[in-house]
């Protein structure tokens, strides 16, 4: 006669069935409807930095242009509060710089290492009429120009970098929105694959 214990129980299906089972296999196709292809993403990242860089770019060069302008209106407020006059010969003439070489009433003959302010339509060897600080004998200026002369350049700088970067930025949005929509391709609950001859359970 065996012995009992050598017996071996029955399962006891009850606990059988209180086992979990094992995680599922997720169907073939299947991704959070939040993921997007690494590719697609880099691109629109690397998109958007693009766009940011060209933003930060326009805006650097529009303060700088202001900043120009409200200097040149400093150093016209700063002549003007105690302005001396005098005739000066131009040394050497050009679109940014334009040297000049006075004398002022104590005798004192003076060629600012800047030049002079407002130098345009000057010419080498020609003799005008200069504006100056008499504190300051080297800040100087054309007598009869002052800071409007600089705002119209001022603003055709401003035109065509906002011209420029206003249709660039509006395409690398484009672009990047492009690249951000195709995540909805790999996103099974927007998208299913359909097999020839099968019908979309949507319709």
């Amino acid at each position: 006669m065996p012995d009992q214990a050598d017996v071996a129980e029955p399962p006891d299906p009850v606990h059988e069935l209180d086992e979990p089972a094992g995680p599922e296999p997720a169907p073939a196709g299947s991704g959070s409807a939040e993921s997007a292809p690494p590719d697609y993403s880099a691109r629109a990242e690397r998109l958007r930095r693009i766009r940011v860089g060209v933003l930060i770019a326009a805006v650097s060069v529009s303060v700088l242009v202001m900043l120009l302008v409200f200097a040149a209106w400093r150093n016209d407020y700063l002549i003007e509060s105690d302005k001396g006059e005098t005739t000066g010969e131009v040394l050497s003439a050009g679109r940014l710089r334009s040297a000049v070489m006075y004398v002022t009433p104590d005798g004192v003959t003076h060629n600012p290492k800047v030049g002079v302010l407002y130098p345009t339509n000057l010419t080498a060897g020609e003799r005008i009429n200069v504006e100056y600080n008499r504190a300051d004998p080297d800040l100087v200026r054309v007598a009869g120009r002052d800071v409007r002369v600089a705002i119209l350049p001022a603003l055709s700088v401003l035109a065509t970098v906002w011209a420029l970067t206003l249709p660039t930025l509006w395409l690398l949005l484009r672009a990047e929105t492009g690249s951000m929509s195709v995540r909805r391709i790999f996103d099974p609950v927007s998208y299913r694959r359909r097999v020839p001859g099968s019908r979309d359970p949507a319709d």
